[in-house]
C-alpha cells in the first residue's frame, strides 16, 4: 500500500501538471526509457529511466518537490512511492501519463 511511508504521493491529473509544477517549485522526472522518449517527453523534464532512478536519486535534494511522469502513470507512481520511502519531502504522480496529454 502507498500511503504506508510517512510521506504520501500526490497525484496530479496530466492536464494540471504544469500549474502543480510551478506552485510547488518541482523539478518533474520522466522515468520512462531512453527509446521512449523519442516520442517526446514534458518541456524541461528531466529524463531518468526508472531502472536509473535509485542510484541518481542519492545525487537529488529530498527537499525539492518531484513530480514523477511516465506513459499511463504505473511507473510513475512505483518511481513517487520508492522517493516517498527514501525520505523525499513531496512527491507526485502524473495520473494518466503522457499518453493523458496525447503523446503516443
Amino acid at each position: 500500500m502507498l500511503n504506508t511511508h510517512p510521506n504520501t504521493i500526490e497525484y496530479v491529473p496530466a492536464h494540471n501538471w504544469e500549474r502543480w509544477r510551478d506552485d510547488n517549485q518541482a523539478v518533474v522526472i520522466d522515468v520512462r526509457e531512453p527509446a521512449e522518449w523519442a516520442s517526446g517527453t514534458l518541456p524541461d523534464s528531466l529524463t531518468i529511466p526508472l531502472t536509473s532512478l535509485p542510484t541518481e536519486a542519492s545525487a537529488m535534494d529530498r527537499e525539492t518537490p518531484v513530480l514523477l511522469v511516465c506513459a499511463t502513470g504505473v511507473r510513475s507512481v512505483t518511481a513517487a512511492a520508492w522517493l516517498a520511502s527514501m525520505g523525499f519531502g513531496k512527491v507526485a504522480s502524473m495520473a494518466g501519463g503522457i499518453v493523458a496529454l496525447g503523446y503516443r
